[in-house]
C-alpha cells in the first residue's frame, strides 16, 4: 500500500460585519510547496467562512492525504475533535436544545470532504504570531468583497 502524502493546512475566515462580507483562506503546505488558496461571499457570517476554509482546502487535494489541519477556531476545531457531528447526525441534525444545526450544508460537505483523508485537527490561537495562521488571515481579509 502507497504511502499518504503528509499534508499541513492553516486556515482562517474572516467577517467584516457578522453577519456580512466575508473571506475564508488556506494555505496548503507538502513538503517545500506552499499553495494559497481563498474566496468570499457577500452575505455570510465568520462561523460560516471558518468552515468552508477547511471544506475548499481538503477539496483541493488531487488524492488521499494524511492531513493535519490548524485551525484558530474553536468551533470547527471542536466539533472535529470532539465529533458533535456524531450527536447531530444522531439527532436528526438537532442540537442539544433540539433547534437545527446552524451551517448544517458547509458542515455535511466538511465531513464527505474528510473522508478520503486521515485527518487531525490541531487548535491555534488566532493572532498570536503563528506566521502561517498570520498569513491565512490576511489572505481571507483580503477576499472580503469590498
Amino acid at each position: 500500500m502507497e504511502e499518504l502524502q503528509e499534508v499541513t493546512i492553516y486556515t482562517d475566515g474572516a467577517c467584516s460585519r457578522n453577519p456580512g462580507p466575508g473571506g475564508w483562506a488556506a494555505v496548503l503546505k507538502y513538503n517545500e510547496h506552499v499553495r494559497e488558496i481563498s474566496g468570499g461571499e457577500k452575505h455570510t457570517t465568520n462561523q460560516r467562512m471558518e468552515i468552508q476554509a477547511v471544506v475548499a482546502a481538503l477539496e483541493s487535494l488531487k488524492k488521499p492525504c494524511r492531513v493535519t489541519i490548524h485551525s484558530d477556531s474553536a468551533y470547527v476545531v471542536n466539533c472535529l475533535t470532539q465529533k458533535w457531528y456524531v450527536k447531530w447526525q444522531k439527532n436528526g441534525w438537532t442540537n442539544s436544545k433540539g433547534e437545527p444545526v446552524q451551517n448544517r450544508d458547509l458542515w455535511e460537505a466538511l465531513l464527505a470532504a474528510i473522508q478520503p483523508h486521515q485527518v487531525s485537527f490541531k487548535k491555534v490561537k488566532g493572532h498570536a504570531g503563528v506566521a502561517w495562521n498570520e498569513r491565512c488571515d490576511q489572505l481571507a481579509r483580503a477576499a472580503v468583497p469590498r
